[in-house]
């Protein structure tokens, strides 16, 4: 209060509005029962203002206050209030200095009436919670391309109009069966059990449920908050399109369904593919397929082009050439070897019929001679069992090239055709009618003119 004026004879103390309501809102603000304030009323003036702070009184029959609900807290409020409807309000009070007025800030609004069901609503929904019924892992995964729908709801509102016509617009294949109940009342809750019972006993024909109505308040809306019904849509054995009220209307049998869908139009496309996209995604598809086949095929025939016009093929003895010399250069180490060793033994035996004849054991020499023919037969036996292994790996090694010979296809009656300038002829499209070509066969080659040439396609 640092505006304070002092005047006049007496030094009188004067305060500015501003501080008189400064002090007034210290007042306010520290009074505790005034922090958490419940109201019930009637709206008055109000006006809805779309993304902002709210404005409007609640009034009584003898008394009116000024209402402000900010918008965070507005769009919490899960009904649409209207003039003149009755509420229920949490908030605080507290004044607004500029005008010097109090008010009301409210945190909290619900229909006047509908405490007790509201609060009903929250305790299940805990409880059903607890136990699992609206966890996220127990969703399941709508079907692509339904068979037969089954539709819980009632047989004269506008909601079965809706889904038939908009589920025969998007995919007629699909049969629409309606399982007619009550939707609001009483028995509400009991009927729409008994639909489901019914479709569960046919669970094997059915692939997709949808269970709805049109809009309305919570006590019209209350018979899909029934726990009966809660349960029996979790328990179906196939997915579940849940569309009750509005957009802005919350079930619990929107939490236990396997999707929610705003209004009926909307369920029926959550339960049906849109047939026209579906044959296009093919068609592009199936072209993208042909195209990716069609391109190998080239690269395959680019590749056989490649090897029949290679020298391997148009020379095929190539291949073996180099295993030809190998297997010559080893026979004339084998036999190099071998005359080494022979001529050796050879000199050996001859060392020791001199070291014999000088010492002239007739008999010793004589076992040493035997031994040294009988070394001198089993090198040789050797010799010979090396070189015929060598030589029969040489043989099944020629087999195996001479079975991949182009020649050796040609002798099972195969052919191959060449031009004017002897070039391979891979494809037709090096023909035209009038030309000349050769055609090679195992034992010979003839002659030809091309009458006709005719493309296929391949794929």
């Amino acid at each position: 209060m640092d505006s304070i004026k002092q005047t006049g004879p007496g030094e009188q103390k004067y305060l500015t509005v501003s501080d008189l309501n400064w002090y007034i809102r210290q007042k306010f603000d520290k009074d505790h029962f005034l922090h958490q304030v419940f109201l019930q009323g009637e709206l008055s003036n109000f006006r809805y203002r779309r993304g902002g702070h709210q404005y409007f009184s609640l009034k009584d029959d003898h008394a009116k206050i000024n209402v402000v609900m900010f918008r965070n807290d507005f769009e919490k409020v899960k009904f649409e209030p209207e003039e003149g409807m009755k509420v229920y309000l949490t908030g605080r009070v507290s004044t607004y200095e500029v005008q010097g007025s109090y008010q009301f800030y409210a945190r909290t609004m619900e229909p006047a009436g509908l405490g007790a069901l509201y609060e009903r609503f929250l305790q299940l929904q805990k409880k059903l919670s607890s136990e699992g019924l609206f966890n996220p892992d127990h969703k399941r995964r709508l079907p692509l391309f339904p068979d037969k729908i089954a539709v819980v709801t009632s047989a004269s509102g506008a909601v079965i109009h809706d889904i038939m016509v908009t589920a025969n617009r998007r995919f007629p294949h699909a049969e629409i069966d309606l399982y007619p109940a009550q939707v609001q009342g009483e028995e509400a809750a009991a009927s729409l059990v008994a639909a489901m019972q019914q479709i569960q006993a046919r669970s094997s024909e059915v692939d997709v449920m949808i269970i709805g109505r049109g809009g309305g308040s919570l006590e019209d809306l209350w018979p899909f908050n029934e726990e009966a019904v809660v349960r029996q849509v979790y328990a179906m054995n196939m997915p579940v399109i849940s569309s009750v009220g509005h957009e802005t209307d919350t079930t619990l049998c929107d939490l236990a369904a396997d999707a929610r869908a705003a209004t009926p139009t909307a369920a029926a496309e959550l339960a049906t593919p849109d047939l026209a996209s579906v044959l296009t995604d093919l068609a592009q598809l199936q072209a993208r397929l042909l195209h990716g086949i069609r391109a190998v095929i080239e690269v395959r025939k680019q590749a056989l082009a490649r090897l029949d016009s290679s020298v391997v093929m148009r020379e095929p003895q190539r291949l073996y050439e180099q295993k030809a010399q190998q297997v010559d250069m080893l026979t004339q180490r084998m036999g190099d070897l071998m005359k080494l060793r022979l001529q050796g033994a050879s000199q050996r035996a001859g060392n020791l019929t001199q070291r014999l004849q000088a010492q002239s054991p007739d008999k010793r020499v004589m076992q040493l001679l035997q031994q040294a023919d009988f070394l001198d037969k089993r090198l040789v036996t050797a010799m010979k069992h090396l070189l015929e292994g060598k030589g029969s790996e040489f043989g099944q090694l020629v087999q195996q090239l001479n079975d991949f010979s182009p020649l050796q296809t040609l002798s099972r009656g195969y052919t191959y055709t060449t031009n004017e300038d002897n070039e391979m002829i891979v494809s037709v499209k090096q023909l035209q009618a009038g030309s000349q070509v050769q055609i090679h066969f195992a034992d010979g080659r003839a002659k030809a003119t091309i009458d006709e040439v005719k493309e296929e396609e391949n794929g």
